[in-house]
């Protein structure tokens, strides 16, 4: 979709122009009062479709609801002009304009609302999802559009690879996606290398698949960086719980276990386009767990690369395993930050479904400001408690750790078990994003599957800093 910043968005001919009316405001827009009938209140959410006849240079005017102008936000810009956005979809609209009343900076939550509803994953569909071709904006700075883009691209290539299925999205495919960014510097590392370079958790992971493990470290250099932070995505390309398998229907959306993965590398993507000022170091641990011949056995004894003992208590508790040797490579890299995004554990999606993802950390300044970008992002993020009470939940007899407790509190038991694999002098957080990942229906401004959690947030967190 080209994005276009025009003078008058109202004067252009196009399918569908995309107006506002406030509940609290009647007189917000003119053209709602000429089209519109008096029972549409201007809720937000509310959406009145008018055919104007010739009337006007726009063959649709679509009426949205923002409700209260003392109450209207960034998410409800986004979402609200998403529904609008739908509308014109539905109506074979190519072209759409935006004229919205508002006295918010709305440009960025315009632009994103539009792009997300417009998205469709119909690459394997011989009949194609219509899609809008252009948008005009109006009363923009060009430089907020100009940011804009490179997040829809991001959020795009996210969800894409998310949505891909397990035999295109490869750890392989994924290495060779990283190796084609422009102004990054990616190193693979083969099956042979990740033994050697004593990553015991990750391989044993790896091993059931003929797929073979990649782990990948992409690299965005500045001459002179204010900090140098890794962010880590969880790379299960195919999680069939291996041994310890899972039911059939578990099974149906496991590729996007790889959308922690997915997320870093639409990120890195589209970073040397921003030239932020900060170092920042994408990792991806990359493999599927497989119950084949060789895969890894529950009771078996894994030594990460930091040389923890980890009692496998079961092999579908593998993502932390993963994760554990990618922190241990991330910390040795001599980073500031670390931040890690997994769909990690059920236990999240029953704690805060799929409204909010679960974050945790080993510094509370730390975790507050992602769950402040969260916010100022349109990505929700909820602490959870990082209590010595759920890490004695793994201890083991005959290794350093478990690398589960009990069926209680699974989601602040995995982020104690992943900081045992950080040092004390960085700064890391944890994202279990398993519930807000991949939708099973849809959800505020997203249709159905992936929605590339994330992205938004810690590409704003990078370009803040």
């Amino acid at each position: 979709m080209d994005i276009q910043v025009i003078e008058n968005t109202r004067d252009i001919s196009c399918d569908a122009l995309i107006i506002n009316k406030f509940e609290d405001e009647p007189t917000t827009n003119e053209l709602v009062n000429l089209f519109a009938p008096e029972s549409f209140t201007g809720k937000s959410g509310e959406t009145f479709v008018i055919h104007t006849q010739g009337q006007q240079p726009a063959k649709y005017v679509i009426a949205v609801g923002f409700g209260k102008s003392n109450e209207l936000n960034g998410d409800k810009i986004r979402e609200n002009i998403a529904k609008a956005a739908k509308k014109a979809i539905e109506l074979k609209a190519e072209t759409v304009a935006l004229d919205i009343t508002t006295d918010q900076t709305f440009g960025i939550q315009a632009g994103i609302g539009v792009s997300i509803a417009d998205y469709h994953f119909d690459k394997y569909k011989t009949k194609k999802e219509h899609h809008i071709s252009t948008l005009y904006i109006s009363n923009v700075p060009e430089d907020t559009i100009k940011k804009c883009i490179p997040i829809v691209e991001a959020m795009n290539t996210a969800r894409n690879l998310a949505n891909e299925p397990a035999a295109y999205a490869t750890p392989s495919k994924l290495a060779e996606i990283a190796q084609s960014f422009d102004g990054i510097e990616t190193k693979v590392f083969e099956s042979a290398q990740i033994q050697k370079m004593g990553m015991g958790a990750f391989y044993a992971v790896s091993k059931g698949s003929e797929e073979p493990p990649k782990f990948i470290h992409m690299k965005y250099s500045s001459p002179n960086p204010s900090k140098r932070i890794a962010i880590i995505g969880k790379g299960l390309c195919f999680d069939s719980g291996g041994l310890d398998i899972k039911p059939a229907a578990s099974m149906l959306t496991m590729r996007d276990d790889m959308s922690g993965a997915a997320c870093v590398l639409g990120i890195m993507k589209v970073l040397s386009k921003f030239k932020p000022n900060i170092e920042v170091n994408g990792i991806i641990a990359a493999c599927e767990n497989m119950p084949g011949c060789s895969a890894y056995k529950p009771g078996d004894i894994l030594t990460a690369k930091n040389g923890k003992t980890i009692e496998v208590d079961n092999t579908d508790a593998e993502g932390r395993l993963t994760l554990a040797d990618a922190l241990c490579y991330a910390c040795e890299l001599g980073v500031d930050e670390v931040i890690d995004i997994a769909t990690l554990t059920g236990a999240c999606m029953v704690a805060l479904g799929t409204a909010a993802s679960g974050i945790m950390g080993n510094n509370e300044d730390f975790v507050k400001e992602i769950i402040k970008m969260g916010t100022f992002s349109g990505e929700k993020f909820w602490e959870l408690p990082m209590w010595q009470d759920y890490r004695d939940n793994m201890n083991s007899d005959i290794a350093d750790m478990k690398n589960t407790g009990t069926r209680y509190g699974g989601a602040s038991a995995a982020g104690m078990f992943l900081k045992e694999f950080v040092t004390d002098d960085v700064k890391w957080a944890h994202l279990d994003v398993a519930g807000t990942a991949f939708l099973e229906s849809p959800h505020r401004e997203f249709g159905k599957g992936a929605t590339g959690v994330g992205v938004r947030t810690l590409l704003n967190y990078i370009l803040c800093h």
